[in-house]
């Protein structure tokens, strides 16, 4: 079974969401925060498999509420819910911790693939996704200043092999298992232990994050 906190200030999201997913025999709902403030509280203290966090709510909006989630360093999985598609909130947003974002138009069944992904710790975005919308907003969001400095990210570099850190390169660069494993001439199931490792001696919790590792280590420079 998997638990979901939702946290939306608008009452009428939050109904519908609950109605959707406590129609899943897999899901249930175990909270309901208006704002950022009582989604850090409520996660605290129900840890949720997952939550559902809109960008936009009074007072601690979701980019610090996904942060502080995250840098908790519980179990629960953030899975960022936005109006627009690639919009510097959601570059925020995955940045700051979740595992992927959808738009509030997503299909119903979208939102519920999404949630199951983010709860068995796979990344609801693409890659390739993933890579445009840094690409998009790398240069014009200021620096995250809770983010770790690129010193304390080059020293978790220097613990991956050559081979370890050709991979992160090229996840970096939007490529999935099958094209690494096709292009570096490996068993998938290989780059599927290599990619594991990367995260673990990273401290990535996903391979979003692992992207942005990517990113603010400059193995990888936008397009």
């Amino acid at each position: 079974m998997t638990t979901v906190l939702i946290a939306d200030d608008q009452p009428l999201q939050r109904f519908g969401s609950r109605m959707l997913l406590e129609s899943q025999d897999d899901m249930t709902v175990v909270g309901e925060a208006a704002n950022g403030s009582e989604a850090v509280r409520m996660a605290a203290e129900l840890h949720p498999d997952v939550v559902l966090m809109d960008i936009r709510m009074p007072g601690l909006d979701g980019i610090e509420a996904t942060r502080r989630i995250a840098a908790a360093g519980d179990r629960t999985r953030i899975l960022i819910v936005t109006t627009f598609d690639l919009d510097a909130y959601a570059y925020a947003g995955l940045r700051a911790g979740a595992s992927g974002f959808l738009v509030k138009d997503a299909q119903p069944e979208e939102l519920l693939s999404g949630i199951r992904a983010v709860a068995t710790g796979d990344a609801v975005v693409a890659p390739s996704l993933t890579r445009r919308l840094l690409d998009a907003y790398v240069h014009h969001l200021p620096t995250d200043p809770s983010a770790e400095d690129l010193t304390q990210e080059d020293s978790r570099l220097a613990s991956l092999t050559d081979r370890e850190r050709e991979i992160l390169t090229v996840i970096g660069k939007g490529w999935t298992n099958t094209e690494i494993a096709t292009r570096l001439h490996l068993a998938e199931s290989t780059v599927k232990t290599h990619v594991g490792r990367i995260l673990a001696k990273t401290g990535s919790r996903d391979r979003i994050q692992a992207v942005i590792l990517a990113y603010d280590a400059k193995l990888v420079e936008p397009s």
